[in-house]
């Protein structure tokens, strides 16, 4: 695997992967439907927001859909009880109406949201629904410290353009764009106070994610160089307590959208 590649074990290193499954299992809490049949996890990663979908609904189809092979070769191998295929969800579409389109963590990658939800919401069957958590963390430090570094000279010129988080909006324009087109539109924010341990916690949670359009402009060198500032900046901002703990609070937005 290349240094660039998505990588499922920094992914749900730790208690991580509890912190990453725990928002999609409260989402899907507020998915209010009886007997899907044909349910789609977009950007299922390793399959921690997959498994609990097929556990809900055991005789559903279910079908994990990424575009990293690795993720999908950790998903497959922990799940082999469940389908995965590989696809991008910039152009996926089912083959078939779906009755439920769930999507954890995952859109944020995905440009163009206006144009995006209509095309999920499109793709369900009468009375299905999608269901969506994506980060709104992006004005938190762990964000902004990594825009304040890619603002240097050494990296202004590469970074221009290539920072994550462009792609989402704020909530009054999901639900201007979803009112018309569905039947009901349930969009909440959550923020979750998550305590962290080990050395540089928050640094090691954004390799996983945030880091990695940064990890795939830059060289190697600079990437080291990046890094060693960003872990600076982020010690002050994310101070470690006493008793060990680094609190890291993340914020996170919820949509449930059902089709009439």
């Amino acid at each position: 695997m290349s240094r660039n590649s998505w990588n499922p074990n920094q992914y749900m290193k730790g208690a991580m992967g509890d912190l990453r499954t725990r928002p999609a299992l409260d989402l899907l809490a507020r998915v209010s439907l009886d007997d899907p049949k044909r349910i789609f996890d977009l950007g299922c990663g390793p399959g921690n927001s997959t498994a609990p979908l097929k556990a809900r609904w055991p005789g559903a189809e279910v079908t994990g859909v990424d575009n990293n092979p690795a993720m999908l070769e950790k998903a497959r191998a922990a799940h082999p009880g469940i389908a995965f295929a590989e696809a991008d969800i910039g152009t996926w579409q089912p083959d078939a109406p779906a009755d439920l389109i769930f999507a954890n963590a995952s859109i944020q990658w995905v440009s163009d949201h206006a144009s995006l939800l209509p095309r999920l919401v499109g793709a369900l069957a009468p009375g299905g629904c999608v269901a969506i958590q994506q980060p709104n963390n992006f004005a938190a430090p762990s964000h902004t410290l990594i825009a304040d570094v890619a603002a240097g000279d050494r990296f202004r010129e590469k970074l221009a353009g290539k920072l994550l988080g462009d792609a989402v909006r704020d909530v009054r324009f999901y639900h201007d764009l979803l009112r018309p087109l569905a039947a009901s539109v349930d969009i909440w924010e959550t923020e979750y106070a998550q305590a962290l341990s080990g050395e540089d916690p928050v640094l090691e949670w954004v390799r996983g994610t945030t880091l990695l359009p940064i990890q795939r402009e830059l060289s190697e060198a600079d990437f080291e160089a990046f890094t060693a500032d960003y872990r600076q900046r982020l010690r002050i901002a994310y101070p470690t307590a006493e008793d060990g703990i680094t609190l890291f609070p993340f914020r996170r937005m919820f949509m449930v959208i059902g089709k009439a």
